[in-house]
């Protein structure tokens, strides 16, 4: 099955923006592959703009020029990916990537440049013209570099298969399609041709929508057709977005299984911005790093690093390397809070094996908290437990929670 369990990897937008270069690229695979992959972090994704050879930041230039085929779809810019010179894609990077024993990943937006229908570009294998297939009125809100299609097009369907065999003749092994997830009613056909397409590349290919919020009321056509996406706009370093997220989750944990996957978005911690802020890391305090992690596994969510994870300091390692919090997302199942209030929740989760369960307490005040549940609270009896950030046990399920931080048990019989 594809996306089993909630996917880890790294993705290169938080520090990167569009700006990512391959080097940058092998280096993080290569710090992923010696320090994190045996701890389940695979995915190694190149974000947006990779085929824009002048991006220099998280800005975007409209109407620039982009590097693509004779058939209209989109190549790496050479001057960023050295590799993809000669017309071989990201087939290269990818290899170097599969060798380290990785996963490999890209964005796209959804649709078609503007420039290959503003050419008349013939679709690859098709009878059909890239301006025949392309919806003009259908712009991104954000980037002007494409156009949506006509999902009852035959030539949108045949578009979306031509870019999906090209990925599967790279290598990808996932894809972010972006300017969609909240884009119902009018995006349902279009991800149904992407969805279709994915699958029908001959090669297992993770797909994720963005950005969100994705409406809850399509849940069941979003399990259909998607593998994750995503339930927020783009979530960042600030504790308000932090705070939020619990309302977010606690709506969309129920729908959290093999194979679909409500995202939280990616984890902005470490080392970030780099691309116009050498010296950036992430605006978090450890207390709302620790929060963060504790409520994304909990709610299963996908987990994509956002740092430069070469430049990542003890702390952030400690994070991403806590094998008894990682193993959350493998090991437990149905997570869903006890309770939500203005200042504090309490989420539980039972392990999938019958062994356990997960309790994690979370403090959303400005101070310390004493935070307990009484016995008999929860239906799972149980006489050990272990403080998972910690590795402390405690006999009552009762601990003292900084300000914006969050404890997380595991309780055993």
């Amino acid at each position: 099955m594809v996306a089993a369990f909630p996917p880890m990897g790294w993705n290169s937008w938080d520090c990167f923006g569009a700006a990512v270069t391959e080097e940058q690229v092998l280096r993080n695979a290569s710090f992923m592959q010696k320090h994190l992959a045996d701890l389940g972090w695979r995915y190694v994704v190149v974000d947006i703009e990779w085929f824009q050879p002048t991006a220099s930041s998280h800005a975007y230039e409209s109407f620039s020029e982009l590097r693509m085929d004779e058939y209209g779809r989109l190549l790496p810019a050479v001057n960023r990916f050295p590799s993809a010179r000669d017309g071989m894609g990201f087939a290269p990077l990818a290899k170097k990537i599969h060798n380290m024993g990785l996963l490999f990943g890209i964005h796209i937006l959804r649709g078609l440049p503007r420039m290959a229908a503003h050419r008349h570009l013939p679709i690859w294998h098709s009878e059909y013209r890239c301006d025949q297939a392309a919806d003009p009125s259908s712009v991104c809100a954000w980037n002007p570099d494409m156009y949506g299609t006509r999902a009852d097009h035959p030539g949108a369907r045949a578009y979306y298969e031509s870019i999906f065999a090209l990925y599967a003749e790279w290598g990808v092994d996932f894809v972010k399609c972006d300017d969609i997830a909240r884009g119902y009613p009018e995006a349902r056909g279009e991800i149904e041709l992407i969805s279709n397409a994915a699958r029908g590349c001959g090669r297992e290919i993770v797909l994720s929508l963005s950005p969100g919020p994705a409406p809850l009321n399509e849940a069941e056509h979003l399990k259909q057709y998607a593998n994750m996406w995503r339930i927020t706009d783009d979530f960042w370093d600030d504790f308000s977005l932090l705070r939020a997220m619990f309302e977010r989750a606690e709506k969309w944990c129920i729908h959290a299984g093999p194979g679909h996957w409500p995202d939280a978005d990616m984890l902005p911690v470490g080392a970030l911005r780099r691309c116009t802020d050498p010296e950036g890391v992430t605006r978090f305090t450890p207390a709302e790093q620790r929060t963060m992690m504790t409520l994304w596994v909990m709610m299963r969510s996908p987990l994509m690093i956002g740092a430069d994870l070469p430049s990542s300091d003890a702390f952030t390692l400690s994070l991403l390397t806590n094998r008894d919090v990682l193993e959350v997302l493998r090991t437990s199942w149905c997570g869903h809070p006890l309770f939500t209030k203005e200042d504090s929740a309490v989420w539980v989760a039972p392990r999938r094996d019958g062994t356990g369960c997960y309790a994690a307490f979370f403090n959303l005040s400005e101070k310390e908290m004493q935070m307990a549940l009484p016995e008999g609270t929860l239906e799972y009896s149980w006489q050990k437990a272990r403080e998972l950030w910690t590795g402390n046990q405690t006999e009552k399920l009762s601990w003292t929670v900084s300000a914006h931080d969050s404890a997380l048990f595991l309780l055993t019989t």
